[in-house]
């Protein structure tokens, strides 16, 4: 018997050298940065990191238009440095863990941020108001060692319509780059095509349809997107 439908084909996140980079599984840590995590109501004390996951067709690239998703009346913006992974491994040390990345991008955690404090206050998984359609926006992948980029330190920031709502530095991270890949190399054997979004600085906020968003990492291709009418 013949399918009725074809497969979707993997999700190609473009890259600053004009390659395509295949998207495997998104990982996403959270509260990795102590503004971020107070704000939220939470202890930012150096607890190990934790992790929800989203679809890879959540990602979609630089430009485009994402769509106000249903049942939410307060949609959320995160900037975030995302990491992407070009080497596996598993129980990686933290002094080797860079050797793993392929390379970094800016990028946007969109969240439904009244069914996630639902779900948070019920005990239940995020997954209704994190692993959303089009919530995973990212910027050009820059490959690792390439310009002046680097994961330890730089200004990160977001502006809605101009106006900045979130400002840090990449140092403020509680857990670094490496660290997070080690310790997710504890739970997961991490493969090729992966993506890690580090966590977001202190500043979330609510979109409305026409908002222009935009992320800037010092070194890395700054993320634009803009916010639409509800998908049909």
């Amino acid at each position: 018997m013949s399918l009725a439908f074809q497969p979707t084909p993997p999700v190609l996140a473009p890259t600053s050298s004009g390659e395509q980079f295949p998207v495997r599984r998104v990982f996403c840590v959270g509260r990795n940065y102590a503004a971020h995590a107070r704000e939220m109501g939470r202890d930012p004390d150096r607890e190990p990191p934790f992790f929800f996951t989203a679809w890879a067709e959540t990602v979609v690239p630089d430009g485009s238009t994402i769509a106000y998703p249903q049942k939410t009346s307060n949609y959320h913006y995160e900037a975030e440095l995302v990491v992407a992974i070009g080497r596996s491994g598993r129980d990686i040390s933290v002094e080797n863990a860079l050797d793993h990345v392929w390379g970094y991008a800016a990028g946007l955690d969109m969240t439904r941020r009244d069914l996630q404090l639902e779900a948070r206050e019920q005990g239940r998984p995020w997954d209704t108001g994190k692993n959303v359609e089009q919530s995973s926006p990212l910027g050009l992948i820059h490959k690792a060692g390439d310009g002046d980029f680097t994961p330890d330190h730089g200004a990160i920031r977001l502006t809605q319509n101009g106006d900045v709502r979130q400002e840090a530095d990449l140092a403020d991270l509680i857990w670094p780059v490496a660290d997070v890949i080690a310790y997710l190399s504890t739970l997961y054997r991490i493969e090729p095509g992966d993506l890690i979004y580090t966590g977001t600085p202190a500043g979330v906020g609510a979109v409305v349809q026409g908002d222009e968003i935009v992320v800037s990492i010092d070194g890395l291709t700054p993320l634009k997107v803009t916010v639409g009418p509800p998908a049909p």
